[in-house]
């Protein structure tokens, strides 16, 4: 039966979920079950589209990624993909309408990242929106369920939560990207001698998405609320640890939030949500 396909791909999604991102995940079945293999899907693509990227080195990625968009679309159209991960992309693209345009706009920033290395305020911006903003769109699609009016009022809160959630992996990430990638997302900035300022004025940036995304979390539909909020308040907390560790740690080290710290955030969490009658598992 076809169904067991269908099943099994979403299966494989969630297998490179949990293996990619413990947050993620925890915020993922966080969510009401109807939503949950749809995000899964999301995920799949679009983490094996980074990896393409970030981590193939030793092969043609500019051939691997045009492979990749080229299946991609094929699976799109023929409703079909003997990959599992595309498969469940697909399918989830077709339940909830997801545009083209945005699956454009993510593959094209996965595509920049081939070739520059020190981003303008232009590029920057540009790449934020395809490599996060759209997800967070993607993902809103699915949330909304068909709700087009729901959707359209907090399509700028969705785009804050992907853009504060890549932000935050930026400055989490300044040590890889820079000494290993040689990759400069942050503008007009000077990461070979790091300030304070300077990551002063980026913690600024992210902390009016977060408050931007927010109000947008508390208007989401009852059934994916607790998920998103879980996940919001995973990365606030990173954002947190990485704003009292100093500019120069910060470039020796990878700030992280431990999986027992997490553990207690979920708590806190699922008692607070209770309380707003939304949704919890």
């Amino acid at each position: 039966m076809i169904e067991l396909f269908h099943d099994s791909s979403f299966v494989c999604s969630r297998k490179v979920t949990e293996m990619y991102s413990t947050s993620f995940t925890l915020g993922i079945k966080a969510l009401h079950p109807d939503f949950r293999d749809a995000i899964f899907g999301i995920y799949g693509f679009v983490r094996f589209a980074d990896e393409i990227v970030d981590t193939f080195h030793q092969y043609d990625k500019q051939m691997l990624l045009n492979r990749f968009r080229e299946d991609t679309y094929r699976a799109i159209e023929e409703g079909i993909s003997l990959n599992p991960i595309l498969h469940a992309f697909q399918l989830t693209v077709h339940k909830y309408q997801i545009e083209r345009k945005l699956i454009d706009a993510f593959l094209h920033s996965m595509e920049m990242d081939l070739s520059f290395t020190n981003y303008k305020q232009e590029h920057y911006e540009e790449y934020i929106y395809g490599s996060a903003e759209v997800v967070g769109l993607m993902c809103l699609r699915v949330f909304c369920d068909g709700d087009n009016a729901t959707y359209d009022k907090l399509v700028p809160s969705a785009r804050s939560l992907g853009a504060a959630f890549q932000k935050v992996n930026f400055l989490r990430d300044l040590r890889d990207d820079f000494q290993d990638k040689g990759r400069v997302y942050f503008p007009n900035v000077n990461f070979e001698n790091f300030c304070q300022e300077e990551k002063l004025q980026i913690e600024a940036e992210i902390a009016a998405d977060f408050k931007a995304a927010y109000e947008g979390i508390i208007q989401l539909p009852k059934k994916s609320r607790f998920g998103v909020y879980l996940a919001y308040t995973y990365y606030l907390k990173l954002f947190q640890k990485i704003k009292t560790t100093p500019a120069e740690k910060v470039m020796e080290t990878r700030i992280r939030v431990s999986n027992g710290r997490k553990l207690v955030l979920w708590l806190q969490t699922y008692f607070n949500s209770n309380l707003l009658g939304v949704y919890t598992p």
